[in-house]
C-alpha cells in the first residue's frame, strides 16, 4: 500500500487549501494569478539573481496561512493537526503590543524547520490565540460569557485528531487514511454556513473585530492565504491596475537599493462576504461581514539579534521624523534612513554579523600558499569563501498587526488603565504541550554548521566568526 509522508501531506494540503480558498474569496485567485504573473517577468529580468532567495517552484508553491483559535485546548489541538504535517510552532507574538486597534491575541506559526524540509514544501501557518483574560479587553462578566462559549464549541472533529496523532508518531499515512485526514482537515478551516448570533457578535465587535471573528462564532477558518512574490511594488501596482482595493501601504521594510531583509507584506482589503445572521427572537436574516482578506509577501534575508535590532532601531527613526514631518512620505523618509543606515550589500551585512547566510569554499579560490584568515569578513573579502542568504521564515508583530489593523471597520475598546495579562513562548509552550522554538537560534544553527564545515575544509582550528 503507497503511504504519503509528511511532506507530502503538507504540500498536498496546502495546495488543496489554496483551492479551496480560492473558490471562496475569488480575489484570492486574482492575486495568486498576478503574483504568478510578477514573478514571471521578474525571472525574465533578472535571470538567476531572482532565485537567490529560493527557486522559482518553491516561491511559486509558497504559502503562508493564518487562523484564529479561541483557547489553549483548541491551539493545542491545531498543533497536532500541524504536527501531522510536519510543522512546528516557531516564535512568539504579542499582537495587542502592535497594534493601535484592539487585537487582543497572542501568536505563534507553524512550520517546517529543517532546511530540505522548507525546500520542499515551506507552508506556514500564522496562528492566533484570543486573550479572554486581559482585563484591558474583556471585564469579568464578558470574559466569562466568553470562555463559556468556547468551552462549548469544537472545533475539530476527534477523527481528524485521532489520523493527525497517527502521522505524527509515523512520519506517514497509507493512502486511504492520508485522504481521509486531509479532507477532514481542510472541511475543518472552510467557512461555515451556520447562523450567526448577531446580538452576540455584536457584542464582541464592540471590543474588537479580532475578538468577534474568533469568538462570536462556533467554528474557525482560513482568514487569509498568502502567496509569495518577487517584486511587491510592482504586484502592489497590478492589482491597484485591476481595480482590486489595497491597502494603503507596504508593512515591512522599505523599497530601496540595498539587499532585501525580513519581510514586506500587503493585502488587498478585507471583503463584505454575506453571512446568516440568527437575530435575538430566533430568526436568520442575511448579512455581511468582513473578515477575510487577501496578503501577498515578498522575502528577504533573516537578520541576526543585532541586525533586527538595528531594524527595530530605524523603525523608530523613521517613526520620529514622520510624526515631525506629517506631510513627508512616509516611504521616502524610511527609505533615506535605511540607506544612511544599514549596510548596501549582502557582504557588509555578513562582515557585520547583521544576517544570517551559510558560508562555501569558494571553488575557485586557489591555495596560495598563504594561511586563511579566521574572520568571516576577511574570508569573504579574500575570496575564501561566498555566502548564500538564509531565507527569513518568519513574521513581524508589527508588520502583522499592521496587516490586521488595516481590514479592522473600527478600533474596538482598549482600557489602558489596566494591567495587561503577561503572556510569553514559555507560557505558551507548556499551553500547547510542546516547546515554541527561537527562530534565531534555527537560523544561528543553520549558519553555523556551515562555518564548521568550511573551518574543517579550510583546515581552520576554530569555527569563523
Amino acid at each position: 500500500m503507497s503511504t504519503l509522508s509528511q511532506w507530502q501531506l503538507r504540500a498536498a494540503f496546502a495546495a488543496r487549501l489554496s483551492e479551496m480558498y480560492g473558490q471562496e474569496v475569488p480575489a484570492y485567485t486574482t492575486l495568486v494569478d498576478v503574483s504568478r504573473e510578477v514573478n514571471e517577468d521578474v525571472l525574465r529580468a533578472r535571470g538567476a539573481d531572482a532565485t537567490r532567495l529560493g527557486s522559482i517552484s518553491r516561491v511559486t508553491a509558497e504559502r503562508h496561512g493564518a487562523i484564529r483559535v479561541g483557547t489553549p485546548r483548541e491551539l493545542g489541538q491545531v498543533a497536532r493537526i500541524f504536527g501531522a504535517l510536519g510543522m512546528h510552532p516557531v516564535g512568539f507574538y504579542d499582537l495587542r503590543e502592535a497594534a493601535a486597534s484592539a487585537v487582543p491575541v497572542v501568536s505563534t506559526a507553524f512550520r517546517p524547520v529543517d532546511g530540505e524540509e522548507l525546500a520542499r514544501n515551506p507552508f506556514r501557518v500564522f496562528t492566533s490565540m484570543l486573550t479572554p483574560a486581559d482585563p484591558r479587553f474583556f471585564d469579568a462578566e464578558l470574559r466569562s460569557r466568553l470562555e463559556a462559549f468556547l468551552a462549548d464549541r469544537e472545533l475539530f472533529p476527534p477523527e481528524l485528531l485521532a489520523l493527525a496523532d497517527r502521522a505524527t508518531a509515523e512520519r506517514e499515512l497509507p493512502q486511504e487514511e492520508a485522504e481521509r485526514f486531509l479532507h477532514l482537515a481542510v472541511g475543518a478551516f472552510e467557512l461555515s454556513a451556520e447562523p450567526v448570533d448577531k446580538s452576540w457578535y455584536e457584542t464582541l465587535e464592540r471590543i474588537s473585530a479580532v475578538a468577534a471573528d474568533i469568538g462570536g462564532v462556533r467554528s474557525t477558518h482560513i482568514n487569509h492565504l498568502t502567496p509569495r512574490v518577487l517584486d511587491i511594488d510592482e504586484l502592489y501596482r497590478r492589482m491597484t491596475d485591476r481595480g482590486i482595493e489595497m491597502i494603503d501601504t507596504i508593512q515591512g521594510p522599505p523599497a530601496w537599493q540595498g539587499p532585501d531583509v525580513l519581510l514586506r507584506q500587503t493585502s488587498f482589503r478585507a471583503l463584505a462576504e454575506p453571512r446568516a445572521m440568527r437575530t435575538p427572537d430566533g430568526g436568520v436574516i442575511s448579512g455581511a461581514l468582513r473578515v477575510r482578506f487577501g496578503e501577498v509577501e515578498a522575502r528577504g534575508i533573516a537578520l541576526t539579534r543585532e541586525g533586527r535590532a538595528r531594524y527595530d532601531e530605524l523603525l523608530g527613526r523613521v517613526d520620529e521624523q514622520a510624526s515631525q514631518n506629517p506631510s513627508a512620505s512616509r516611504g521616502e523618509i524610511a527609505r533615506a534612513v535605511w540607506e544612511r543606515h544599514l549596510p548596501g550589500s549582502e557582504q557588509e551585512l555578513a562582515a557585520k554579523g547583521l544576517a544570517y547566510f551559510t558560508y562555501h569554499r569558494h571553488p575557485d579560490r586557489p591555495r596560495d600558499g598563504g594561511r586563511p584568515p579566521t574572520g568571516v569578513g576577511e574570508l569573504l573579502r579574500q575570496g575564501w569563501v561566498r555566502a548564500e542568504p538564509i531565507v527569513y521564515e518568519d513574521f513581524l508583530p508589527r508588520s502583522a498587526a499592521g496587516i490586521f489593523q488595516s481590514n479592522l471597520s473600527g478600533a474596538g475598546t482598549r482600557h489602558c488603565d489596566q494591567q495587561g495579562t503577561a503572556y510569553d513562548a514559555d507560557w505558551l509552550s507548556g499551553a500547547i504541550g510542546r516547546d515554541v522554538l527561537d527562530p534565531f537560534a534555527l537560523y544561528a544553527r543553520q549558519q553555523n554548521a556551515s562555518l564548521a564545515h568550511v573551518a574543517h575544509e579550510l583546515g581552520l582550528t576554530g569555527t569563523p566568526s
